[in-house]
């Protein structure tokens, strides 16, 4: 028997409008970090831009994964969809790995050196540092106040744009006064970050898409024998599906009790593993001693 916990559209909802705000905040630091970047030429500045790129881009493709994701389960997806979700954490990484790099060789192939720029350049860069920290909080808080996955890495992704830019700043200003080899290594700087970035979201996203364990089965198996009717345990399987978890199972039972008797055996395994463990999809196989 299967229990399928009904998505709670007013959340989504709200993760939906967060998406968009943030989404918009991106643009304008997006564009503000363009303009000064070529008004300076520096590499590391561009490839902060490219960060805000990228931010941009998990806005626009988390809000239409998130759209997807609450629908409820159907023919095609038995199981939800709540792993478009997880997907996009895995396109987002990808598309990380894809700038990292090319900022890291961009870098080493450069050319020209970095100016200090016009008077409003440096104003302007420490006003997208303003904003990313205050967007990263806001988002942060909410992520907590709503348990979102999506909110969650999109806020921890807007945190490394503050370190990154603090960093993009200072080697900006100390290369353009006669360093021209630091903005090199700050931009290979920015590069590391964003892989490192791109790394952690890989390993948020590989185990749930390839249905690593999501719990350990002797923990499960100890929860179940402790079911008052429960013979011996004979498999169990678990797998993430996003930000819920789903077991299978075969309990042995009694060969005489009645089908209510075993199917009330089913429910008391099903409400320990959902209290115990969280566990919010059960498939419980019973099978006569």
């Amino acid at each position: 028997m299967m229990v399928h916990r009904t998505p709670d559209t007013t959340t989504d909802r709200q993760v939906g409008r967060i998406l968009i705000i943030e989404g918009l905040a991106n643009v304008a630091v997006l564009g503000m970090k363009l303009v000064v970047g070529l008004s300076t030429g520096s590499l590391a500045v561009l490839g902060d831009a490219l960060h805000s790129l990228s931010d941009v881009a998990n806005n626009v493709v988390a809000w239409f994964v998130l759209r997807v994701s609450v629908q409820p389960p159907d023919r095609d997806h038995p199981y939800g969809h709540r792993k478009f979700e997880t997907l996009a954490v895995f396109v987002l990484a990808s598309l990380l790995t894809v700038l990292g790099i090319e900022l890291g060789i961009g870098a080493l192939r450069r050319e020209t050196h970095p100016t200090p720029g016009d008077p409003w350049t440096l104003p302007l860069m420490l006003c997208v540092l303003v904003v990313n920290l205050g967007l990263a909080s806001w988002e942060g808080a909410w992520a907590r106040r709503l348990d979102s996955e999506i909110l969650g890495a999109d806020a921890r992704h807007t945190l490394a744009d503050v370190l990154t830019t603090i960093v993009v700043i200072v080697g900006w200003q100390v290369s353009s006064r006669g360093y021209p080899w630091l903005d090199t290594v700050c931009a290979l700087a920015v590069a590391a970050l964003v892989l490192t970035l791109a790394f952690g979201l890989f390993k948020r996203a590989i185990p749930i898409l390839v249905d690593r364990v999501a719990v350990d089965p002797e923990i499960v198996r100890e929860i179940a024998s402790g079911v008052t009717g429960v013979r011996a345990i004979k498999s169990v399987r678990s797998r993430s599906k996003g930000k819920t978890t789903a077991v299978d199972m075969v309990v042995v039972v009694d060969s005489h009790m009645t089908t209510s008797e075993a199917h009330d055996i089913a429910d008391a395994i099903e409400r320990k593993l959902r209290k115990e463990l969280h566990v919010e999809d059960a498939t419980i196989h019973l099978e006569p001693d």
